[in-house]
């Protein structure tokens, strides 16, 4: 947003009172944000009423906030238009600065966004895992004696899998931005359901490479395509408990897929093929019919839900789609910057990446989970070579993943309620620590099978805080309160992709379980010991800079008299996580 351009632009020249100016300033975004400005109270009543930091009025009781009036039309008549959304801004024609609501009309709002949108883009990434995951049931059907493969041809086809699905991530982003995911989306799942059901046919490593680099490829840009889309309907405050429903989906598939590949690897000889390529056949073919569907059911934007598949009216109302735009607008005004359907150029790209701030979390996003990672692929391999069957087995992680489960959605909604985000991140790690450890010492022999089995299925079931440091809204967030202006406008969409890029894609790509060390993998085991020291040195390094940035910044900002301050405000080029109002919430 222009802030150099502000004092020329307010109605005045250069040498008019810069007081004046920047008090109508704070005083405009203080009700554009939902802050109380104590000079800004509505004329119907007496006793002032306020919009909430939701920008609902929670006591509207009988009062009728319809009636109610700005006592600074004019002001916010001269300095509404530094806020509002681009011309072609899709939700554009349902922008009021005006506009007020109650807060248990926006409750209503976000339940019923959470059973038309969240809850489908739950159902969609259920079918991403279950064409990417079911190779660890496949495993489990002796799919690599079948091939004639090794266990390190697993590990080359899966690198090869992340590797595909880490290049095509950006790629796959801006189609995403030009065509819009609502229609992205489905083309991916119908594409990559193709490639899964082709998986019924591989007969040996060169095929089992392709279909895995092909997997990766498609699906590659996916989940933040997913992200950005839920960004369209939600605020910054409310996506993380939003994505830990997504990564909780993520979870309840290995749960249902674990019952699924129980009947269907039963088929084994039925028409001539193994159950492992029975799997692959129909859980590939109905991920096409989610894609299918998804193509009609998604929505552009909240103010575009109207078709014939959809019903002529839509699902919203024009108050409720007013409420959406204007939620969304004032929460981060950088949304209204770009419509649905602009692409992102590599300049802004490049500044995105530029934000060395940033990059204390990207580093994390690369190794904070590999701890955790081969006892996630290779539980069905360990399983087996156990002397577990084939169905016992699949049986067997059902326990894991309801605890992965428990855990996700309980420490996402204890991170918000604490509002810390350090102690359970670094839990995740102080989890893993001791499992490793037993792993590492527990003598062999059939007589420590359930044991192991214990401390694996443990392991598996770690705190799995993604949905906290990897699509946390922004990893680092600004402090607000009356008297503090709260900023959005770092809030860029190509920062939000970047911050997701790393996350989980870099993760497995290693060979730390191998052939010559199973079945105990004693060496893997200590190489994801140091892999846990390293992570707990840089989460308390991450927590240090962090404090240090926001001391830094608080001195210069509290050095500064309440004029200056105002005059910052009203002045600054300083975008996002820059501005020296921003904190750094750790």
């Amino acid at each position: 947003m222009p802030h150099e351009k502000l004092p020329e632009a307010l109605g005045g020249s250069p040498s008019l009172d810069v007081d004046t100016k920047s008090t109508k300033v704070t005083r405009f975004l203080h009700r554009l944000k939902g802050q109380p400005d104590k000079q800004a109270a509505f004329s119907y009543s007496s006793e002032p009423v306020y919009l909430s930091e939701q920008s609902s009025i929670d006591d509207a009781g009988d009062r009728d906030f319809k009636n109610a009036t700005h006592a600074d039309a004019n002001e916010d008549d001269d300095l509404k238009k530094f806020y509002e959304p681009i011309a072609t801004y899709e939700g554009r024609h349902r922008y009021d600065p005006k506009a007020q609501w109650t807060a248990q009309e926006e409750k209503i709002l976000v339940r019923r966004l959470d059973y038309k949108i969240c809850a489908w883009v739950c159902f969609m990434f259920f079918a991403l895992q279950l064409d990417r995951g079911n190779i660890s049931q496949a495993l489990s059907d002796n799919m690599l004696d079948d091939l004639n493969m090794s266990t390190n041809d697993y590990n080359n086809g899966q690198n090869i899998f992340y590797v595909s699905f880490l290049l095509a991530e950006l790629p796959s982003q801006l189609i995403s931005k030009k065509l819009g995911p609502d229609n992205w989306i489905p083309i991916q799942m119908v594409c990559w359901s193709v490639v899964a059901c082709s998986q019924s046919h591989i007969t040996g490593r060169s095929t089992f490479f392709l279909t895995r680099s092909l997997l990766g490829i498609i699906e590659g840009g996916f989940i933040p395509d997913v992200i950005l889309y839920l960004s369209y309907f939600y605020k910054s405050k409310e996506l993380p408990v939003r994505l830990s429903y997504f990564w909780g989906a993520y979870c309840l598939t290995f749960i249902i897929s674990a019952f699924l590949a129980f009947g269907i690897l039963h088929l084994r000889g039925y028409n001539g093929m193994a159950g492992w390529q029975w799997l692959f056949a129909l859980e590939g073919s109905l991920t096409a019919v989610i894609g299918i569907i998804s193509w009609f059911y998604l929505p552009p934007s909240p103010t575009q839900t109207a078709s014939k598949f959809r019903g002529k009216d839509g699902w919203f109302s024009e108050r409720e789609e007013i409420i959406m735009v204007n939620r969304i607008l004032r929460d981060d005004p950088s949304k209204g910057d770009m419509h649905n359907r602009q692409a992102v150029t590599p300049r802004l790209l490049w500044e995105a990446l530029k934000d060395y701030d940033m990059w204390p979390i990207y580093l994390l996003g690369l190794s904070w989970q590999i701890p955790a990672t081969p006892a996630t692929n290779y539980l069905t391999l360990i399983l087996k070579s156990l002397n577990f069957s084939t169905f016992t087995t699949n049986l067997l992680t059902i326990p894991s993943y309801c605890l992965f489960f428990i855990q996700l959605i309980f420490l996402t909604w204890f991170s918000e309620k604490i509002n810390n985000r350090f102690l359970i991140i670094f839990f995740c790690q102080i989890w893993m620590l001791p499992l490793l450890i037993a792993l590492e010492v527990l003598p062999g022999g059939s007589a420590y099978n359930w044991s192991r089995y214990a401390l694996n299925a443990l392991l598996v079931g770690y705190p799995y805080v993604h949905a906290i440091i990897g699509w946390y809204p922004f990893p680092v967030t600004l402090k607000a309160n009356a008297e503090r202006l709260k900023t959005s406008s770092g809030y860029d969409q190509p920062q939000r992709w970047l911050r997701s890029y790393p996350y989980r894609r870099l993760g497995p790509i290693q060979y730390i379980y191998r052939t010559a060390d199973s079945p105990l993998y004693r060496t893997g085991n200590k190489v994801l010991l140091g892999l846990v020291a390293y992570n707990m040195a840089l989460i308390i390094s991450m927590k240090v800079y962090y404090m240090w940035r926001n001391s830094t910044r608080e001195k210069k900002w509290g050095a500064m008299s309440e004029r200056e301050k105002s005059v910052y405000l009203a002045t600054t080029t300083d975008k996002g996580n820059k501005r020296l109002d921003f904190r750094f919430a750790h």
